[in-house]
């Protein structure tokens, strides 16, 4: 099957996908001027990198903090999860986002009519892999960004293995190393401090004996 046939089909089944989450969502009219100049730029110039990298920032900024303040367990299981979390996030962010522009970028470069297609061009032959057939697509800007969607979430089925996993184990681990290391620390400094004034007690019971 030749790649535009399958690129035409993943292309269908995501407006299909699109129309139908559409006829079950209720009709809502927006009729403000500036709410609809704010809605055309997010669609128009957020893409799915940035959603992913905005999905991340927000879950770094609250889910750490709900694992930290589960009082129905230790502090140190509190510490721990919490460093899990930031590592989980951080790991599907980086590769969320990286996999995301880098299948984009790709299906950008070999999306183009053979018309379109110049000898300058390095790979001539890959230019037009995915590119769908003239006339069928009216939207080739926005058919790139879906297809370029759909194949980095095939690929991060994957990757979630590959990647992010052990990404999250290595992260998890330099936390959590991180965090020993400041409680002994602070174990160290407490003894220290405890230590003096033990020893500070007896120096003075031994003057007030002499005296």
């Amino acid at each position: 099957m030749a790649i535009s046939s399958i690129s035409n089909r993943i292309s269908n089944f995501s407006s299909s996908v699109t129309q139908g989450i559409s006829n079950v969502i209720p009709r809502m009219t927006v009729r403000g001027e500036k709410a609809n100049k704010v809605i055309s730029w997010i669609g128009e110039k957020v893409s799915s990198p940035q959603n992913r990298l905005i999905l991340g920032v927000s879950a770094l900024m609250s889910q750490p903090f709900i694992d930290l303040h589960n009082r129905k367990v230790d502090e140190d299981t509190r510490k721990v999860s919490a460093a899990r979390t930031v590592a989980k996030i951080i790991a599907g962010t980086l590769t969320g986002v990286a996999i995301r522009s880098g299948c984009i970028h790709a299906i950008d470069a070999f999306t183009h009519y053979p018309r379109e297609i110049t000898p300058d061009m390095k790979f001539k032959k890959l230019r037009s892999l995915f590119a769908p057939s003239e006339g069928l697509v009216k939207n080739l800007t926005q058919y790139k960004k879906s297809l370029g969607t759909i194949i980095s979430l095939v690929v991060m089925v994957f990757t979630n293995f590959l990647i992010d996993a052990p990404l999250t184990k290595y992260l998890t681990n330099k936390f959590v190393d991180r965090i020993r290391e400041k409680e002994q620390l602070k174990d160290n400094n407490a003894a220290v401090q405890q230590s003096k004034t033990t020893n500070a007690t007896k120096e003075t019971k031994e003057v007030a004996h002499h005296e």
